[in-house]
């Protein structure tokens, strides 16, 4: 079980960085393909890709090296509570197709956050 916790773990942690490195490099660039991003001011989406980013190093960078590992759990909580959120968002701008990758998002987070915390704890 610890190997595929790492591997959602990972899997998690590239999604959330990768998405928000696209967001913190440049939102007006990314808010010319994508509506959402184009509907937030520029500094608020920044924020979220560096958000995204600190959320994705969390969920590796603690469980990786044994120093405060409880802020893996803390930090996949955060990407849970930053997707519901996000759905919440995208289900007021009638963006399905958004509301279904935030929920596969989610579940991922949450399955990380559940998965450290009670199945196999670091």
């Amino acid at each position: 079980m610890n190997v595929a916790l790492w591997v959602v773990q990972v899997l998690t942690a590239l999604l959330f960085g990768g998405h928000g490195f696209l967001l913190v490099r440049d939102p007006q660039r990314m808010g010319q393909r994508v509506a959402w991003v184009a509907a937030l001011p520029g500094p608020f989406a920044r924020a979220l890709g560096a958000l995204e980013i600190l959320g994705a190093i969390g969920v590796v960078l603690p469980a990786a090296t044994g120093v405060l590992p409880s802020l893996t759990v803390a930090a996949a909580g955060g990407l849970v509570a930053m997707m519901l959120l996000a759905i919440l968002f995208h289900i007021t701008r009638r963006e399905w197709p958004n509301v279904g990758l935030n929920i596969l998002l989610g579940l991922l987070a949450f399955a990380v956050a559940y998965g450290r915390a009670a199945i196999e704890p670091l």
